[in-house]
């Protein structure tokens, strides 16, 4: 069954991601990031050619030829979270993007997906 890690107080949601991501591609995970919509997709694809500084993270749009080869994946819209070994959610400290990450908590747990919470207020992953 999925793990479900939720990544709460991040001060930088994008750039918690691009931490993540390169965390895992350092230990050979693949990583499918996911994204409300398009603009933050477009974000996340700058963020990721500058982060981290002395390295490169590979990535790619999920409609790409080389998806399946590429150690990053970004794709815009929900994806099937099940199908996933382990999906991490990162919610921010602001107040509506608590409550949604409260609902998305709420309904994993209800359904008896295996959670884990990591506090970031304060310092980064």
């Amino acid at each position: 069954m999925t793990k479900i890690d939720f990544y709460t107080g991040s001060a930088d949601k994008l750039r918690t991601a691009c931490q993540l991501s390169h965390k895992a591609m350092q230990n050979g995970v693949h990583v499918a990031l996911s994204a409300p919509d398009a603009a933050a997709i477009d974000a996340l694809d700058k963020l990721l050619w500058h982060y981290p500084a002395t390295a490169f993270i590979p990535h790619c749009r999920s409609d790409a030829e080389e998806a399946a080869q590429c150690p990053v994946v970004l794709n815009s819209g929900v994806s099937f979270f099940s199908r996933f070994e382990r999906v991490i959610e990162i919610v921010s400290g602001d107040a509506e993007d608590s409550r949604k990450g409260r609902e998305r908590y709420k309904f994993y747990k209800d359904r008896g997906y295996e959670l884990r919470h990591i506090d970031l207020s304060g310092h980064t992953p």
